[in-house]
This record gives C-alpha cells, sequence and structure tokens, in this order.
C-alpha cells in the first residue's frame, strides 16, 4: 500500500484589513502588530482577539472571510468561502462580526434559500458554522447572535438555521463496544457520557433554547442538514503505532491483509516518475492536477455504492464544481484517494481539511475484490496523511445514535468504533424564527415534503 506524502497546508497568512467597509487600510492587510499570534482551537479566540464591546455584523470580502477563516486553528469546510460555489442552488454571504475597535473577530458563510412561491423571503443557514467565539457566558453569546439575527432579518430572511462547532457529550470506543452487548443499551444517550459532559455544550444549548431558538435535531441524528452525531479519532500527540494500537483487531487485520493483496493507495494528480511535478495531465487544468478520468472513477464507483446501498447519489458535476472551488481556495483543501488492485480501482475517498481537522467526506466501494479491503486501506492512508499533516482531529462524519443489535444502522456505528476513537454529540442545529407565520408555514411545506 502506498501514498502520497502530504504537503502541508499554508498557514494563516495575513489577516486582511479588519476594519468596518468603510475604513479599509490601503493595503488590505493589517499591520504587523495586529496579526492573531497564534491559531487556537475552533470556537476559541486569542487573548488579544477577544471582542471589545458592542459587536456589529457586515458583509466582507470572500478573501478576509477566508484570511480569518486561516487563523483559526480549525474550522469546518462549510464555512469557508468557497463552499458557497458548491451550492450554488443557495446564495452565499460572507458576514464578519467587528468589535468597537473595528477588529474582525468572527466570521460566518450564509447560505440562503428562497421560500417557493415568496422570492424575497429567505431561510438562511450557516452549517457548522459561524466561526465565533461559542466559549463565552449567556451575555456574550447574545452578544454575537442577536446583531446576526437584526442584520439577516433586515434583508429578507424569515428564519436563521445555524450549527455550532461545540460538543455536548463523548463516549469512548470501550463504551460503544459495551454498549451494543448490553442488551438494556439502545442509544449511546443511555450510556454515561466521558465526564460530566462539556460545560460549554451546555450553556449553548440553555442560551440558544432561552432566546427563543428552536432544535432540529431527529432522533436518529439525521436530518435535512448535517448530523448530530459523529465519529472522531483524535490525532493530537499521537503516532501511528498509538493509532494502530487503538483499532479493533479487525481493523488491525484488514489494514495487513490490504497490504499484503497489493492493493495500492494513491492520491488522485500526484505525478508519476515520468511526469514532471506541476505539469498537468491529458484532461486536467492547470492548479486542479486532477484528471477528468480520475473523477469519473470515483463518480462511477460512487454511484455503484449508492445502487447497492440504497442512497441518492449527487451528479457528476457536483464533485467537479467541489474540486475547483476548493482546490481554488487551497490547493490542499480537497484530495480524492483511489486504491487499486491488479489495475481495478476497488475503492475510492475523498479527505478534505481546514487548518488542522480532516474530514473524512465521502467514499466508495466496489462490490466485486471486497475482499482485499480497498476501503480499509483507503481509510488508513487517509489517517496517515492527516496525522503527518499535523491535524488534531481525523472526522469519519456522522452516526446514529443507535446501539441496537438489531438496527442495521448499528453497523455503521461498530464499524467507525473499530478504528478507536470516540462518537461526538454535537449541539446540533437550531432555528431562529424572525417571521413565525412564514416560518411555521415553511416547516410544514418541508415536513409534507419529507413524507
Amino acid at each position: 500500500m502506498s501514498s502520497s506524502e502530504p504537503r502541508r497546508t499554508t498557514g494563516p497568512g495575513p489577516v486582511p484589513d479588519a476594519g468596518l467597509p468603510s475604513d479599509r487600510l490601503p493595503s488590505g492587510h493589517l499591520p504587523p502588530d495586529r496579526l492573531p499570534p497564534e491559531r487556537l482551537p475552533s470556537g476559541r479566540l486569542p487573548p488579544d482577539r477577544l471582542p471589545s464591546g458592542r459587536l456589529t455584523v457586515v458583509p466582507i470580502a470572500a478573501a478576509e472571510h477566508l484570511a480569518f477563516v486561516r487563523a483559526q486553528r480549525s474550522a469546518s469546510f462549510l464555512q469557508t468561502p468557497a463552499w458557497a460555489r458548491v451550492k450554488p442552488e443557495w446564495r452565499g454571504e460572507s458576514l464578519g462580526w467587528f468589535d468597537a475597535r473595528r477588529r474582525l473577530v468572527g466570521a460566518g458563510l450564509v447560505l440562503r434559500r428562497p421560500v417557493p412561491h415568496l422570492d424575497r423571503l429567505t431561510l438562511a443557514y450557516l452549517p457548522e458554522g459561524p466561526v465565533i467565539d461559542w466559549t463565552g457566558g449567556t451575555g456574550e453569546l447574545d452578544a454575537w447572535l442577536e446583531p446576526l439575527a437584526a442584520y439577516l432579518k433586515a434583508r429578507g430572511a424569515f428564519a436563521i438555521r445555524l450549527g455550532p462547532p461545540v460538543r455536548t457529550d463523548t463516549w469512548s470506543a470501550a463504551q460503544i463496544k459495551e454498549g451494543i452487548a448490553d442488551p438494556a443499551i439502545r442509544r449511546l444517550t443511555d450510556l454515561p457520557g466521558q465526564g460530566d459532559g462539556d460545560p460549554v455544550g451546555a450553556r449553548v444549548t440553555a442560551r440558544l433554547r432561552a432566546a427563543g431558538w428552536l432544535p432540529r435535531n431527529p432522533e436518529n441524528g439525521f436530518g435535512a442538514g448535517h448530523p448530530q452525531f459523529k465519529y472522531e479519532i483524535p490525532l493530537a500527540g499521537r503516532t501511528e503505532d498509538d493509532l494502530l494500537r487503538s483499532m479493533n483487531q479487525l481493523w488491525r487485520r484488514n489494514i495487513k491483509k490490504a497490504a499484503r493483496e497489493g492493493v495500492e493507495v494513491t492520491v488522485a494528480g500526484t505525478p508519476t516518475a515520468d511526469e514532471p511535478a506541476g505539469a498537468p495531465a491529458a484532461g486536467e487544468s492547470a492548479g486542479h492536477p486532477i484528471a477528468g478520468a480520475e473523477l469519473k472513477a470515483f463518480h462511477d464507483l460512487y454511484v455503484h455504492t449508492a445502487e447497492r446501498d440504497r442512497f441518492t447519489p449527487r451528479p457528476l458535476e457536483y464533485f467537479t464544481t467541489m474540486f475547483a472551488a476548493l482546490r481554488a481556495e487551497d490547493p490542499e483543501r480537497i484530495k480524492l484517494y483511489l486504491a487499486r488492485h491488479q489495475g481495478d480501482v476497488v475503492a475510492a475517498a475523498i479527505l478534505v481539511r481546514v487548518g488542522t481537522h480532516a474530514v473524512y467526506a465521502y467514499g466508495a466501494s466496489a462490490t466485486e475484490k471486497r475482499e482485499v479491503r480497498g476501503s480499509t486501506a483507503c481509510q488508513w492512508a487517509m489517517i496517515r496523511d492527516s496525522l503527518a499533516a499535523g491535524c488534531d482531529v481525523y472526522d469519519l462524519r456522522g452516526i446514529t445514535p443507535t446501539l441496537d443489535p438489531d438496527d442495521a444502522q448499528v453497523g455503521l456505528v461498530r464499524f467507525k468504533a473499530g478504528t478507536g476513537g470516540r462518537a461526538v454529540r454535537y449541539v446540533g442545529e437550531w432555528d431562529l424564527p424572525l417571521r413565525p407565520m412564514v416560518y411555521r408555514a415553511f416547516d410544514l411545506y418541508m415536513r409534507r415534503r419529507a413524507r
């Protein structure tokens, strides 16, 4: 098994002017003494970047938004300005929070979708965002969200939907294994969380509810938006040997079997020995070195997977746009991994990384040759590359909270728990109705459509 050596992502770089749009610096950049000195975990700002005084929300340029995201240790790729170009059915806008000293202290990508038959009214959606300091107390959280609501309501939003990137509970792989074996346990939430839960998550949940926000988290963890329950592998301070030891026997055995069977994992666009680095091959475009044939090979396998596993696949054009948009923003943002056995593509996966957060975004596998464990080989290559790139977390994305052995979804939970790692419950998605009558009509429409 082989994989390309990951290249380091670019550093935070200069942060563009943090002044209000009417007070730009001539250079378009902050003075050196006002650059953030370090990158801190998502949801927390460096001490000298904490807001001072009343906050104002205004539109910002994509470059300014991107520079702010780069200054964070991590953020969701759904909160990068490029994501708006992946969702053309929504109208995207980058917003910034400025404090009384005219410093940019928060940013968010807002996606707006019109109400059917009422194009002037929109649902404003901030998936897995915004990128603000969620760790403050009650009054501080209101100071962030109230100007956002005022800005969006004045521009025709009938409701806001957001998904704070804040955890409430975590469960270890060992707890999950014990829970599945215990007839009295049916859900993750029947298990005690590690510790007493995250106080920040509890505080954010309580404040959103008190301020009139409505939870949009279905019982199975999956709704129209993004999952509330995820599975993550912590990477910070660990080695490959540490990660292997934390995996169960089946995962370790399958990694070894893929290697014995001769499965090779490559990153699409990696130059071959007879092709100079940086020279696009036939069908590639400069700056986006992924051949159309490689993306088509992934998509064919993805459609095959969708037919087998009974879900609706996205069209090839969606992935073409996704790669073009995210790579234009950062060449290291998104990668396609292909696992081959004797020339046949047996598995493929897409990895997205922002700062120190790596996400397994999409995967596909062939029904034939499943015994060579191409999917496991892809996962291990992505985990190793994420570790080598200095990531803190490898995110396996959504799971349902079921631990019922008779539930078909428990297989996915068991598979991901085999990596070691932890199950995580986030605060989830919340709605704030700004025009209650329109919101109720929209909610009824969406419920009927989902039947």
